[in-house]
């Protein structure tokens, strides 16, 4: 079977997230933490780190993820992650803020294949564990990955993870399968990622990539929890699936001592996305999406679970606002 790995999501996809996922819908066999952007002493936040202790993730596989231009900073947070007892560590490249690129981290060191050269040698050379790479195509061009990826050819990485566009496309542009086989022909053990929202969209990418390491999902599985086990053969979610889900998620926050307010922003962060399952109105959008609290916040959502219908899997398109 494919293997398939839930994508970081900034604000979506936390301990509280991953761990509900897992217990309800399931069928990740890794999932990849939001990134941690260590200082220039490889400190990080304490809500990173919270977020990435093994005893805030329990039964899954997870991958911590790290943003960095700076080799010490990097191996600093990766000789703390090691100490936790992760095996892998996945380095971003690809992140495609523009608050990320301009201090040049994220998919902003891919604009100069050399410095990018020398970073990974540093790490290299003294990685305490594995280290994978996500990456994109390019900063401006896709054209510009037959560079990248002779760098990439230079290093033990453990897995590439390919986003398929370049940073310019964020996440509106077309992914540019051609540029991704290039990957596929470096190392046929690549990892696909970007705009597989259905069945159908997975069936699509492996049937042009047979020999493909395995698929990474983000706004599709944000979307709709239930995809990892759509691919995999089983049934979509139900409403009363989705009901305990988005009370599990709730509860979960609350019970992390996240405050009312931060839980009510963070279930409308994955409402944003989970809208896309049900044939609803604006009216009932902005209604949730403009609730100050939990209490407004479930009475929006039930309107949508009793009222809203759930679309079929072919009709899902993802989000790319």
């Amino acid at each position: 079977m494919m293997k398939l790995y839930f994508a970081p999501m900034e604000g979506v996809t936390g301990c509280v997230f991953r761990s509900v996922h897992n217990r309800i819908f399931g069928g990740a066999d890794k999932y990849f933490s939001p990134f941690i952007a260590p200082d220039g002493d490889g400190r990080f936040k304490a809500s990173r780190l919270r977020d990435v202790l093994p005893e805030n993730n329990r039964g899954l596989r997870l991958v911590p993820q790290v943003l960095a231009n700076n080799a010490a900073s990097f191996l600093a947070a990766a000789r703390e992650l090691a100490d936790l007892g992760y095996e892998e560590i996945n380095l971003n490249l690809g992140c495609p803020s523009a608050t990320v690129v301009s201090k040049h981290k994220g998919a902003g060191m891919l604009a100069d294949p050399g410095a990018l050269d020398g970073f990974l040698s540093d790490v290299f050379a003294h990685a305490p564990v594995a280290v994978s790479v996500k990456t994109r195509l390019g900063l401006r061009s896709s054209a510009e990955f037959g560079a990248i990826l002779a760098v990439y050819e230079k290093y033990p990485i453990s897995e590439l993870i390919v986003h398929a566009r370049d940073r310019e496309g964020f996440y509106k542009s077309q992914p540019d399968l051609d540029a991704f086989a290039l990957a596929l022909a470096s190392r046929g053990d690549a990892i696909y990622n970007g705009n597989v929202f259905t069945r159908a969209d997975y069936d699509a990418v492996v049937g042009r990539f047979p020999a493909l390491g395995g698929v990474m999902l983000g706004r599709g599985a944000a979307a709709d929890p239930a995809l990892f086990r759509r691919i995999s053969g089983g049934a979509g979610a139900t409403v009363p699936e989705l009901e305990e889900y988005h009370t599990a998620l709730i509860d979960g926050y609350l019970s992390a001592g996240l405050s009312s307010q931060f839980a009510c922003a963070r279930m409308k962060e994955l409402w944003f996305y989970m809208f896309e399952m049900f044939d609803y109105d604006r009216a009932q959008y902005k209604a949730l999406m403009r609730s100050h609290d939990l209490g407004q916040l479930r009475e929006s959502a039930q309107s949508v679970f009793s009222q809203c219908p759930l679309l079929p899997d072919s009709a899902f398109c993802g989000r790319t606002e």
